[in-house]
């Protein structure tokens, strides 16, 4: 089966994980993508597979002749998609030849992918484009890199006269709820090092992403009859408008870019009498991330002397941290590794640092190190996600490379 045969298959099983639950994984229908994992693999000869309760797919591939003395390097590609976007009766179109322009992705609805808006677009003249039809998200972040590494594992099981040591696979649920190796089973994986297939445009490679925590804040009011509330109402929701208004106006997602951090505002509801405000941080500098924290803490300390000890709540807790603390120095050879494979396939690298966060932050200070690798998509979590063919082709030649 190529890759693009198992991408189209994979898409179009529905497995968006759900945020705020405690349930894992956060959806059951992320097995129904597993079980179909777990017996292609089977068929295709792979040892040592399993699907456990927690519905992750483990996989080995053994070592052949020449390679049995190496560390065992591992893969991995995570089955949710995004809860940003409806992933139910996805429709992915291919786009054959694409000459430039505007790509039509759905008549009726008007809904059109231009390179105006989404200029990289412009990189892949002449390719085929993998769409959607403008009403779902399309699914390439991260069955582009579960297709690549199950294709990647069907040629080296069907080619066993090349020499590799042993590799290891899995497929991991709720990556896009910042769960996804919450019960990761790191002795059944068995990896030495590792790599998550999970990037975006061909090339790109990354070992840095930010420090992340979430913030929550809560601000209690008191509400009488307006008419009658000089010296008694306390008012929540602009006691909230204070606090954002004393974060760093330009430290906004809006307005960053590269090793830029940010607090990003992603919920603000309530009324006068509580009003609660969500937040992220994010950081690639350890220092910065930590100053960041104490201001937001610092804030509402400050409000708390104004309007009464109580009033503000706050409420920060670490998600994940750069992993590029535990990539440098000793396991940079991952990054030279992986550069000179793309060279050699006339792929030119990309290194650059991660604006968020992926299985393998966590899994690096876990102890397994653990860099990440394009996938060939693009526009991930809405309906204007693309990926392109050539790049995900070139994408399993260099996972198959990498393994030598």
């Amino acid at each position: 089966m190529t890759v693009l045969e198992r991408f189209l298959k994979y898409v179009k099983v529905d497995t968006q994980s759900v945020e705020d639950v405690e349930n894992f994984p956060s959806s059951e229908k992320q097995k129904n993508l597993g079980r179909m994992l777990l017996e292609e693999l089977r068929e295709l000869g792979a040892e040592d597979t399993v699907m456990d309760e927690n519905g992750y797919v483990y996989a080995k591939l053994p070592a052949t002749d020449g390679g049995k003395e190496t560390k065992t390097i591992g893969f991995l590609a995570h089955m949710d998609t995004s809860p940003d976007a409806s992933g139910e009766g996805v429709k992915p179109q291919l786009f054959s030849n694409y000459d430039g322009g505007d790509i039509l992705l759905n008549e009726e609805k008007h809904i059109v992918l231009s390179p105006k808006e989404y200029p990289e677009l412009s990189r892949y003249i002449g390719q085929t484009i993998i769409t959607t039809d403008g009403t779902t998200l399309l699914g390439a972040d991260d069955k582009a890199g579960v297709a690549e590494i199950m294709t990647m594992a069907e040629y080296l099981l069907t080619h066993p006269e090349l020499a590799h040591g042993p590799i290891a696979i899995a497929f991991t649920p709720d990556e896009e709820v910042g769960r996804g190796v919450d019960f990761f089973n790191l002795k059944q994986f068995g990896a030495d090092v590792a790599y998550t297939v999970d990037g975006g445009g061909l090339g790109e490679l990354e070992y840095e992403n930010f420090n992340a925590a979430s913030l929550s804040v809560t601000v209690h009011g008191v509400n009488v009859h307006p008419g009658e509330a000089k010296n008694k109402m306390k008012n929540a929701i602009r006691i909230a408008m204070e606090f954002d208004g004393m974060l760093p106006g330009t430290e906004k997602p809006e307005l960053t870019e590269g090793y830029e951090g940010f607090f990003h505002l992603m919920h603000f509801d309530g009324g006068v009498e509580e009003t609660k405000l969500s937040y992220i941080i994010r950081d690639h500098d350890r220092e910065r991330f930590e100053g960041k924290k104490a201001l937001a803490d610092n804030i509402g300390r400050f409000l708390n002397t104004l309007y009464g000890e109580g009033t503000v709540e706050v409420v920060m807790q670490d998600s994940y941290y750069n992993m590029k603390e535990k990539i440098t120095p000793d396991y940079l050879y991952l990054i030279d590794n992986a550069a000179e494979a793309m060279k050699a396939l006339d792929i030119t690298p990309s290194i650059q640092p991660i604006r968020g966060g992926t299985d393998g932050a966590r899994l690096s200070f876990m102890g397994l190190p653990c860099p990440n690798i394009c996938t060939g998509g693009h526009n991930y979590h809405g309906r204007f996600e693309y990926c392109v063919l050539v790049s995900m082709e070139k994408i399993v030649k260099l996972l198959i490379s990498l393994c030598q």
